[in-house]
């Protein structure tokens, strides 16, 4: 399980690194004609945000579980990008692509198989 839980997580770090770094760095216009149609509708200080809150969950992905700190980060990252998940989803339903929501579905489950499996469920 263990193994399982680190591939989950170590897939769901390599996306949102990437999506971080995207949404950080990259214009409106750069993000729309790569494909992340998502944006078009989304402020930028908004978009801006998101990144910087998909960064950190990478952070607590993989970090906690590295040095051995504050273990209950990892799974506190995982319900965030849960919640980020739900609302890519939504955007994505309004814009009619139902299989980018899909996608974002996904890596919601995924998200939420760290949750429970790393004890986000623990009192």
């Amino acid at each position: 399980m263990n193994l399982a839980l680190w591939v989950a997580q170590l897939l769901l770090a390599v996306v949102f690194s990437y999506s971080a770094a995207t949404k950080g760095l990259w214009s409106r216009t750069r993000l729309l004609a790569a494909g992340q149609t998502g944006v078009a509708r989304v402020p930028l200080p908004l978009l801006r945000f998101i990144a910087a809150a998909e960064f950190l969950a990478v952070i607590g992905l993989l970090g906690p579980g590295l040095v051995g700190m504050w273990p209950m980060a990892t799974p506190l990252a995982a319900m965030g990008l849960a919640v980020v998940m739900i609302g890519a989803a939504a955007v994505h339903l309004t814009q009619n692509e139902a299989r980018t929501a899909m996608l974002n579905i996904g890596l919601l489950l995924l998200a939420l198989f760290v949750y429970l499996g790393r004890g986000g469920m623990r009192s």
